[in-house]
């Protein structure tokens, strides 16, 4: 593949740049100047281009990550990105002007975990958005960059591949990795926002039927049109519903909303043998309960699943460049930055489905 370069849109010979910024967890967003970051050894410095809105965004604003709070305040959120590289640390082969996406686990590769082939679960892992400032900035520095950064193909827009850095890289995970989906099997997708709608996605490109399951009209509806065989209404009688969609229960189960409610009806919407990931973060203190009695009566198989290795990234992208998946399908709102940072604190109370994704910086 030929490396296609792109020049910087701005000046960046400026020391400072435009970011989204809280000062308090649950408290205003805004867009300030601040510093621009400074390519470390080993990393670089992206030229941001698209950033997505994710409820995990949310969490950190509210308090939820540890490893936000350690960072401390003031933060800048922010972590499904492409951008084009502007800067590079000593040591770094990736050229200038590469377009390029990350998953949002910058693995470390040289862990127990990054040692056995689980990049996802990095003793070392950094997270932009989480353990440092983030991607709703004008420019983002990005550690350990030859391992973890991966050139885009000419046809995937920045766009596509910020919708890629973390809902869809986690959906192909939680689908295709940990469920093994296979063509011609069920799934069941519990939660159709962002990451549930990528899932039904995935699910549909890998030729399985799905069954959308949320309480939501307007992300029934959504899943139907982005590739779900059917919808299911979450607040009446879902598992029963779900069983009957299937014939049997589903082949793998996927729970992508972190409710306790949802978690519970993917573990008995499961056929017998099934197999039942968890990719949704609970919601503030919420500790949802598994049906172990289930679990061990019916042999089903448990996994959690978080992000994507960046060395399984290519698969991915070869879905988009191929057409097979259509992450911009799934934007529903293209915005400014003062706009995405708004679309945080609006999670309080609302959950739209379909992406935001952040493309005026």
């Amino acid at each position: 593949m030929a490396l296609r370069m792109v020049r910087s849109a701005t000046q960046h010979a400026s020391k400072t740049m435009r970011a989204g910024v809280y000062h308090e967890f649950g408290g205003p967003i805004t867009v300030e100047d601040v510093p621009r970051p400074i390519a470390p050894p080993g990393g670089v410095v992206l030229e941001v281009r698209a950033t997505g809105v994710c409820r995990s965004d949310w969490h950190g604003w509210k308090g939820h990550d540890g490893d936000v709070i350690a960072h401390g305040l003031p933060f800048t959120p922010g972590h499904e990105v492409s951008g084009v590289v502007v800067e590079r640390g000593a040591g770094v082969d990736l050229p200038i002007g590469a377009r390029c996406a990350a998953p949002f686990i910058l693995s470390c590769g040289c862990c127990r975990e990054c040692d056995r082939g689980r990049a996802t679960i990095c003793e070392r892992q950094q997270q932009p958005g989480f353990t440092q400032p983030g991607s709703f900035a004008q420019y983002v520095a990005l550690p350990r960059a030859d391992r973890n950064l991966r050139v885009l193909p000419d046809n995937v827009s920045f766009e596509s591949a910020a919708a890629l850095g973390c809902r869809f890289t986690t959906a192909f995970r939680a689908v295709v990795q940990q469920g093994r989906l296979q063509a011609g099997e069920t799934l069941a997708v519990f939660g159709c926002g962002g990451l549930g709608l990528s899932a039904v996605m995935v699910g549909a490109a890998t030729g399985a039927r799905v069954v959308a399951v949320d309480p939501s009209r307007a992300a029934r509806e959504r899943a139907l049109e982005l590739g779900a065989s059917s919808a299911v209404d979450a607040s009446e009688g879902c598992r029963e519903a779900v069983w009957a969609a299937t014939g049997y229960g589903a082949d793998v189960c996927v729970e992508c909303s972190g409710a306790a409610r949802a978690v519970e009806d993917a573990c008995y919407s499961a056929r017998r043998g099934g197999r039942v990931v968890q990719a949704g973060l609970p919601l503030g203190d919420e500790r949802p309960e598994v049906p172990m009695a289930r679990v061990a009566g019916w042999e089903l198989e448990i996994y959690g699943s978080h992000g994507l290795a960046s060395h399984d990234l290519p698969a991915i992208l070869d879905l988009v460049a191929t057409g097979r998946l259509q992450p911009d399908a799934s934007i529903q709102r293209r915005v400014t930055l003062q706009e995405g940072c708004d679309a945080i604190v609006e999670m309080d109370s609302e959950s739209k489905p379909g992406i935001t994704m952040i493309d005026k910086l």
